[in-house]
């Protein structure tokens, strides 16, 4: 049986991919669709580090979390979309940064590659823990 706390990190990373899902046919909040994703994507691991009985590192880089993770995941996840999410300038002290990339505003067609990738990791995630022994 999964941990209530695996459970919880599960709960938060499916927010996030709903409010993902949510925002992203709106060109505007491309931004803000990337944010969502790059926070699937991180607490999803977090989900699976939990389970596993590992020390959930208070860290935000997917790009670390995945390789905390590359036993447990069937494949190698997209290392130019885990470099791109990473990039996101998350921790903003102005609002016209959020969830920016270096170049700028995520365009409609990198937020739903981000979406895409999101969406995989969270299932990935979900059904390796669902389906343990």
């Amino acid at each position: 049986m999964m941990k209530q706390i695996t459970k919880d990190w599960l709960e938060a990373a499916s927010l996030d991919m709903e409010s993902a899902e949510y925002l992203l046919p709106n060109e505007r909040l491309t931004g803000q669709v990337a944010f969502h994703c790059q926070q699937t994507i991180e607490k999803s691991l977090k989900a699976l580090i939990e389970e596993k009985g590992d020390r959930v590192p208070k860290i935000h880089s997917l790009s670390k979390l995945f390789d905390l993770c590359s036993a447990y995941l069937d494949s190698s996840p997209d290392e130019t979309l885990i470099i791109a999410l990473d990039s996101l300038y998350i921790e903003s002290r102005y609002p016209g940064e959020f969830g920016l990339l270096p170049e700028g505003k995520p365009t409609q067609k990198q937020a739903q590659l981000f979406y895409d990738f999101a969406n995989d990791v969270y299932s990935s995630v979900r059904h390796h823990l669902e389906n343990k022994k």
